[in-house]
């Protein structure tokens, strides 16, 4: 017993010593709200469940112990390799040594990384579910010095949860193979029912909860039902009054992803796409390029946001309803994590909620089906109800407020200028953009504009990318947005003022501090970031109307533009139903022209899908959206020349 006491005290540190380690690895001189006492739980052996919205410093958490314990090793469980990726580069830049195992690694590098773990060479390992499930990882995790479990993203193990994955349940053995090992769960997103299945999937004993406030004062929520014109123009509007500030737009498939993309870069909007059917390096080019401000606008799939450490994110925007409440709060935190005021937006269609219902009655798991149905009427409540939206997200995950009006959504306050349709309409032929920034409508709430020196926060800016770019590593892991806006009204002149920088440890300042007084020197000597437009590509449909002009295939188009085939044709299409480019014969075969040319006579050109059901399986919603195109073009001519034919008689006599 007097042994069991002495293992456990052994672990403990005090509030200085955590303090100390917090400023010496992170350069942060506080904790968050409720991190100083999950690391002491941490520290204490306890096992932890812990709920903290996005941007709240989880990562921490386990991090921080694994930092005090010499000798010993966290083993973190994280569903996404970039998310290891990027976690263990962070830490490698804080001194921290770190190390991860995933299929993408050769076997060689594996077999190193599992060398050194069992020579206590890392104080974080980072795994995956699955490679946790291999029946050769747990025999070889029993013999290294594992400090603690953190499974990250915790809610994937709950079937009532919003991202259930299967593989998590597997991690309900930890507590079998390692009884003695405390385990801590991790989410940002989970309801008081999954809160408690997770406690019970890991088998936590007596855990210590911890659970932040689901209300966050500096994001405001707004939600509007729209039609698709409509809903272009107002994420025009929308992007044009946070012209220079970075947004997400999140859309639901990859074609709406790529259509969204074509469309802002013929409004003049710079904007790059990420989705999961795009080759990794294109992926990771385009959010390292959103990531270092090159580009403001990342329009993605659901694919895109686990893990991003994106502070000064001022809108979210989601072009329709997500599957769940907790996905979009999971979501639409990534706006505002440096605690500016920030705007989450919603413009759904009356499409969305069949598409939501069409996929859900295709399921096939009886008690699957349920809780999806509870997860869509939910949602639904959400986007059309008339209650303060900041509220009704509490409630939704067991917190009751003791206020009834936030003053920062559409339902409690006057929205945004941008949200009337009317303006928004007014402004889409601009076609130009209008630099602003986001205007903080609650009272007291910081401002969001930049109070430093702009021309040195962009030569700052300009040093942290092409340092980046040497080391091979994220810009944001060199610095975040927010110690480089400190650096730009401090404007230190020795190591020592760098050091009191938020997000400068000793590592850091001792890897870059010389390099940033030298810029600085330089910056206070005349020199300037170079005055360059944005990188983007040409207008989207003034190049594929090149490319059809060069004799180029719908694929070899697809390929050459980085984009779908039907992304492609849907662009096509549009142009040849306006008559900016004829009809080619080469697109569809001639007896396919005749047959979807026949069923738009019976059935109309109103619905494809309609079309698609009464032609021959091997002809393509492709083929038919093109066919469809040329013969609303041809009507719409015949319909004008009648219309310019007909000469009424104004003699009635």
């Amino acid at each position: 017993m007097a042994n069991g006491w002495l293992r456990y005290t052994s672990w403990m540190s005090s509030s200085d010593e955590m303090v100390a380690a917090l400023r010496r690895y992170w350069g942060y001189s506080s904790f968050r709200p409720l991190q100083e006492r999950i690391v002491s739980s941490l520290l204490a052996r306890h096992d932890t469940c812990v709920v903290m919205p996005t941007g709240g410093g989880k990562s921490l958490c386990y991090q921080l112990p694994a930092a005090l314990l010499a000798d010993k090793t966290v083993i973190v469980v994280s569903p996404l390799i970039a998310l290891m990726h990027d976690q263990v580069a962070q830490l490698g830049q804080m001194g921290i040594p770190a190390g991860m195992l995933n299929s993408t690694l050769p076997s060689t590098e594996q077999f190193k990384i599992m060398r050194d773990a069992g020579d206590a060479r890392y104080r974080l390992l980072y795994l995956s579910p699955e490679r946790l499930a291999r029946e050769d990882t747990i025999p070889w995790l029993k013999r290294l010095p594992v400090a603690l479990f953190a499974i990250d993203e915790a809610h994937c193990i709950s079937e009532w949860g919003h991202e259930f994955r299967p593989e998590y349940r597997q991690l309900s053995s930890l507590r079998q193979h390692f009884p003695d090992v405390p385990i801590a769960a991790f989410t940002a997103s989970a309801t008081r029912r999954v809160r408690h299945d997770i406690i019970d999937q890991l088998r936590l004993r007596g855990p210590d909860k911890y659970i932040a406030s689901f209300h966050r004062s500096n994001l405001r929520y707004m939600v509007k039902q729209t039609e698709a014109r409509t809903q272009s123009q107002l994420l025009v509007g929308a992007l044009r009054t946070y012209a220079g500030s970075n947004v997400i737009v999140y859309a639901p498939t990859i074609n709406k992803v790529e259509q969204t993309v074509d469309f802002l870069e013929d409004q003049g909007i710079p904007a790059v796409p990420y989705h999961g059917q795009m080759e990794g390096e294109a992926r990771k080019r385009n959010q390292e390029r959103w990531m270092s401000d090159e580009v403001p606008v990342l329009v993605g799939t659901i694919a895109f946001g686990l893990g991003i450490n994106k502070a000064a994110v001022r809108a979210v925007i989601h072009l329709a309803l997500p599957k769940s409440v907790e996905q979009y709060y999971q979501e639409a935190g990534r706006a505002g994590r440096d605690g500016q005021p920030s705007d989450c937006v919603l413009l759904w269609q009356k499409r969305d909620v069949g598409l939501l219902a069409y996929f859900i009655d295709q399921m096939a798991d009886p008690a699957e089906k349920q809780r999806s149905w509870q997860r869509y009427h939910e949602i639904c409540r959400y986007a059309q109800s008339r209650a303060c939206r900041h509220r009704q997200i509490c409630l939704h995950f067991g917190e009751t407020p003791k206020w009834n009006s936030c003053q920062a959504c559409d339902v409690c306050a006057s929205p945004p200028d941008w949200l009337a349709e009317k303006t928004a309409a007014a402004e889409l032929p601009e076609q130009k953009a209008v630099v602003a920034k986001p205007k903080a409508a609650r009272p007291g709430a910081p401002s969001a504009v930049f109070e430093g020196n702009a021309e040195l926060r962009e030569y700052l800016r300009m040093w942290r990318r092409d340092t980046a770019r040497k080391l091979g590593i994220p810009a944001f892991t060199v610095m975040h947005d927010t110690s480089l806006d400190e650096l730009c009204r401090v404007m230190p002149e020795s190591l020592a003022e760098i050091r009191q920088i938020y997000g400068f440890g000793e590592r850091k300042t001792e890897s870059y501090g010389r390099e940033i007084l030298t810029a600085i020197g330089h910056f206070r000597q005349g020199a300037r970031a170079p005055r360059t437009t944005i990188e983007k590509m040409p207008p989207a449909r003034e190049q594929t109307l090149r490319l059809i002009l060069q004799g180029k295939t719908l694929d070899e188009i697809a390929a050459l533009r980085g984009r779908q085939l039907s992304s492609v044709v849907d662009l096509v299409a549009s142009m040849v139903e306006s008559g900016e480019i004829d009809f080619r014969s080469s697109w569809v075969d001639a007896g396919k022209y005749t047959e979807i040319e026949k069923a738009c006579t019976q059935n109309g050109t109103d619905r494809v899908r309609t079309l698609k059901d009464a032609l021959p399986p091997e002809i393509t919603f492709e083929e038919i959206k093109l066919v469809v195109a040329r013969v609303r073009h041809e009507r719409a001519k015949v319909e004008g020349k009648a219309h310019a034919d007909y000469t009424p008689d104004t003699d009635l006599r």
